[in-house]
């Protein structure tokens, strides 16, 4: 897939925004993500901002600038709009800086950078959406998990799922989707992670990429931190962590109190929905966006879900989902070349 231009009239926008001339400027490409918005940097006499290019048929641009008034209202450390142009999808915005948190987590850093992290997450579970972001519900959970058996078992692997197949991946999902909205709603980022997470030079942790926000499960954005995709803490700190979340939790007013049980089957089951649904995701990435990188991925998200289906396994559907795994799907992910056990 070759790279889109840069349309000609970005950066005189751009430079008309800021009132500057265009002399010796130009645009220095910034890693992007998963979507199809393009980043930009552009260095100004008054110091560097970031010019977003984000095609208005394929991006969320109008929710993005409502998530980031959110947000940003509430205290929370995003990037201020500094000029917007919603038609042509262009959106100038403050620079954060290139310092993801990932890079930075060691055995010594994580406790304290996770400890600022579940402040950030305090925050957001405080916020009132008030009907300024959708609902995360049953069609939308439901269409997350249907991305596995389409774009990760069967366009990915090669498997073609019988009937019974498909039965079995359905009883899972109502077991997913029930778990989620069984649990109490706050504010959801939905992208939560240390790619996603920037500290500041102010000792502040900027968040970005907030635009697919919604209306959901209280454990969604903590599971993303605690397992993420890109990073793996041993089990039984990560469940301490969730579980000193949860008192944070209660402590702030923000849940009712629940007992360890309970709570920890939320996080794992939230888990499980999120990672089976990156799986289809990353698969997706890869097989219609041309974005290979995310294959080295794979691995560590399987090995969640394997960790999940195992812990939980005293549920029927996920003792007979871990069954089929090892039977039928394990013998073929082990053989791809992009597999290396984490």
């Amino acid at each position: 897939m070759s790279p889109r231009s840069i349309p000609a009239d970005l950066l005189p926008w751009a430079l008309g925004a800021l009132g500057v001339s265009s002399r010796d400027k130009h645009l220095e490409p910034v890693a992007g993500d998963a979507s199809n918005r393009r980043y930009f940097r552009l260095r100004a006499d008054a110091g560097s901002v970031i010019v977003m290019e984000a095609p208005p048929a394929t991006e969320k641009n109008a929710q993005f600038l409502a998530v980031q008034q959110l947000l940003g209202a509430s205290g929370v450390r995003v990037p201020g709009v500094l000029a917007q142009d919603l038609e042509r999808g262009y959106l100038l915005l403050d620079d954060l800086g290139d310092q993801m948190l990932l890079p930075l987590l060691s055995d010594d850093s994580v406790g304290a950078w996770y400890q600022q992290a579940g402040e950030t997450l305090l925050q957001l579970a405080s916020i009132d959406p008030a009907g300024a972001v959708p609902a995360y519900d049953r069609a939308l959970l439901t269409e997350e998990l249907g991305r596995l058996p389409d774009w990760f078992l069967e366009q990915l692997l090669g498997l073609e799922l019988s009937p019974e197949e498909l039965e079995l991946l359905n009883r899972v999902t109502e077991l997913l989707v029930s778990n989620a909205l069984a649990q109490p709603r706050v504010l959801v980022h939905r992208d939560f992670h240390s790619r996603n997470l920037m500290p500041q030079p102010d000792g502040q942790l900027g968040v970005i990429d907030f635009q697919d926000a919604v209306y959901g499960p209280i454990t969604y954005d903590l599971v993303s931190l605690l397992r993420d995709c890109y990073i793996r803490w041993p089990d039984d700190q990560v469940r301490r962590w969730a579980l000193g979340h949860r008192d944070q939790l209660v402590a702030s007013g923000l849940l009712e109190p629940v007992d360890d049980e309970l709570f920890l089957r939320w996080f794992d089951l939230m888990g499980l929905q999120r990672h089976l649904k990156v799986l289809g995701t990353f698969a997706r990435l890869y097989l219609r966006d041309a974005k290979n990188s995310y294959l080295r991925d794979l691995p560590l998200v399987l090995a969640y879900v394997d960790e999940v289906v195992t812990l939980r396994s005293a549920d029927p559907a996920l003792a007979e989902l871990g069954h089929w795994w090892r039977q039928r799907v394990a013998p073929v992910i082990s053989a791809q070349p992009w597999f290396d056990a984490p």
